[in-house]
């Protein structure tokens, strides 16, 4: 596809990537393409760090293209769009998260689940439609097709907003496609991470009742005090399990370490539990 006048003259950036699987990052100059007439750019002001961004870091996952430039919750303000963006303006708070690119005439993308495009590529480490590496968000600045562009209102603050772009959703996306978005719901939150965090406070703005699941006593001030959860349970505590035999609506599981999801499902409240 030829490129258009705007497109023509790349645009420098400065970030901090990995060279090899150290788990080092460095300082590192590149170039981001010209704003697009689809496209929007923006300074970057905050970014998350996920976990994955560690394991894409050190290659974990075997799928680690260097120099890599991580970071997948990318927000900052808008300093320049193309001339057929209609989504956003220059000085609007916007975001994008683990996608940039997908095929856009599959039937997932058709239905905005681009996620499952087999075509999707990602906000970094990922080969772009031109076939340049695409880098992420611990950089000075990002540019995106406005189709994948979030745009957050004027109140928020960005450096709370950038972990929605993934914790965010990840959690958000299971409470509400499972009809637990509802006040009077009881919710089981497994876990206490960053995911547990996020699940917690998506859960009490729903109105439903709130419930922590931890392993580790450690976690009951926090969960009740700070984050606002209606109760907590010890899962190494039989009496307390067999209590809650059958009261949750729904168990939403943040753990990512290996452990027996058995002694949740019984918590359950059969049919209903998801």
């Amino acid at each position: 596809m030829a490129k258009t006048p705007e497109e023509e003259h790349p645009i420098k950036a400065v970030g901090w990537a990995a060279r090899d699987s150290s788990g080092v990052l460095s300082p590192f100059k590149f170039s981001r393409r010209a704003t697009g007439e689809k496209d929007v750019r923006f300074r970057v002001l905050y970014c998350g760090i996920c976990h994955s961004d560690l394991h894409m870091v050190k290659n974990e996952w075997g799928t680690s293209i260097y120099p890599l430039v991580p970071g997948h919750e990318i927000v900052g303000e808008v300093t320049e769009v193309g001339s057929r963006v209609k989504k956003v303006k220059v000085g609007d708070k916007v975001g994008v998260g683990c996608v940039v690119g997908a095929c856009h005439s599959c039937e997932n993308c058709n239905n905005d689940l681009e996620v499952y495009c087999p075509k999707m590529i990602l906000s970094y480490g990922a080969c772009y439609y031109d076939g340049t590496v695409t880098y992420g968000g611990y950089s000075d600045t990002m540019v995106a097709d406005e189709r994948y562009i979030l745009r957050f209102p004027e109140n928020m603050p960005l450096d709370a907003a950038a972990p929605l772009l993934c914790a965010g959703i990840t959690v958000y996306s299971p409470l509400k496609y499972y009809g637990l978005a509802e006040p009077g719901k009881h919710i089981g939150v497994v876990g206490l991470g960053g995911l547990g965090h996020v699940g917690v406070k998506f859960a009490k703005a729903f109105g439903a009742k709130v419930t922590v699941i931890s392993t580790s006593s450690s976690k009951k001030d926090e969960a009740l005090e700070h984050l606002g959860a209606d109760s907590f349970l010890l899962s190494s505590n039989q009496e307390q399990l067999e209590a809650s035999l059958g009261t949750f609506d729904g168990i939403l599981d943040t753990v990512s370490a290996m452990h027996s999801i058995l002694p949740l499902i019984v918590l359950g409240t059969g049919s209903r539990q998801r």
